[in-house]
C-alpha cells in the first residue's frame, strides 16, 4: 500500500514538472531594469521604475493579463514573489520579485527542455526512510538569509524552528520554515549530494506535528528544486544546519 500511495504521488509530481508551463518550459530570465529593454522569446519592451513594472507593445503584438488583452503601454505595477503572469499565444511570461529585483521568464510548451524531458530517476521507497521526529518550535520565528543558486542573490525565510530525529542512533536535526498550509518544509544536503543526488539541496515536506510535536519525516518524498531542471530558476539553498553528515538513498535522484 506504502509503495502504491508513494508511486500515485510521484507519477503526480512528473505530471506537475512536466507541464505547458512548469519549469521545464523557461526559455530565458531577464532581469528587468528602468532601461526599456527587448527579448527574444517575449512580445514588448520591458522595465520597472519605483512605480512598478511596464510594458510597451509593438503594433500587432498583444499580451493577455486575466481575461483583458492589452496592447500599447500597460502597467502591472508592483509585483512580489508570486508574481503575475501575461499569456501570449500558447505560452506565459511570468513577472515577479527575487530579492530586490525583479524577474520576466517566459514559459513555452515548445521548450526544448521540455520535449526532451525523459522523467527523474528516484531510489525505490523504503520504509527504513520514515524516521520518527520531534518538532521543537524557537520562542519565537527567526528570520534566516539563504543563499541561492545565483550569485550575488539571497532571499530572507522565516525559519519555525527544527525538528530533531536519529539516523542509525546519530541525533541529527533539520531547520523548518513554513510550507503547506498546516505544514511545514525544509531544505537538506547530505552525503549523497553531488554523488547520485542534485547537489545544491533537495526539499523535504514536514507534516503537521501531532498535540505532542511529534510527526514522522518521510525522506522517499525528498524532491529536487527547479535549479535542477532549468538554468532560469533562483532556488533558496538549505542553510549550513541543514547539511546532514549521512547518505539519505531516499527520494529523487538527479534529473536525468
Amino acid at each position: 500500500m506504502y509503495k502504491n500511495d508513494w508511486a500515485q504521488w510521484h507519477a503526480g509530481l512528473e505530471r506537475r514538472r512536466a507541464s505547458p508551463h512548469g519549469m521545464l518550459a523557461i526559455t530565458g530570465m531577464h532581469w528587468l531594469t528602468a532601461t526599456p529593454q527587448r527579448f527574444d522569446d517575449v512580445p514588448g519592451s520591458w522595465s520597472v521604475t519605483a512605480d512598478g513594472v511596464g510594458v510597451t507593445l509593438s503594433e500587432g503584438e498583444t499580451l493577455t493579463v486575466g481575461d483583458l488583452e492589452i496592447s500599447g503601454t500597460h502597467a502591472f505595477g508592483k509585483v512580489d514573489e508570486e508574481g503575475v503572469t501575461a499569456a501570449f499565444g500558447d505560452a506565459i511570461a511570468e513577472i515577479a520579485r527575487r530579492g530586490s529585483g525583479i524577474v520576466l521568464r517566459p514559459r513555452h510548451p515548445s521548450s526544448q527542455r521540455l520535449i526532451s524531458y525523459e522523467g527523474t530517476p528516484t531510489f525505490p521507497p523504503r520504509e527504513r526512510w520514515l524516521v520518527p521526529a520531534r518538532f521543537v518550535p524557537f520562542t519565537a520565528p527567526r528570520e534566516i538569509t539563504l543563499s541561492t543558486v545565483v550569485e550575488g542573490l539571497t532571499d530572507e525565510d522565516e525559519a519555525l524552528g527544527r525538528v530533531e530525529f536519529e539516523i542509525d542512533g546519530v541525533p541529527m536535526s533539520l531547520i523548518v520554515f513554513p510550507g503547506a498550509p498546516g505544514a511545514m518544509t525544509t531544505l537538506f544536503t547530505d552525503a549523497t549530494s553531488g554523488v547520485t543526488t542534485y547537489p545544491a539541496s533537495r526539499r523535504l515536506p514536514i507534516p503537521r506535528p501531532a498535540a505532542d510535536n511529534t510527526l514522522t519525516l518521510d525522506f522517499n518524498r525528498a524532491t529536487n528544486l527547479p535549479c535542477a531542471y532549468t538554468e532560469f530558476a533562483t532556488c533558496s539553498l538549505a542553510p549550513p544546519e541543514n547539511r546532514l553528515p549521512v547518505a539519505i538513498e531516499a527520494g529523487e535522484q538527479t534529473p536525468r
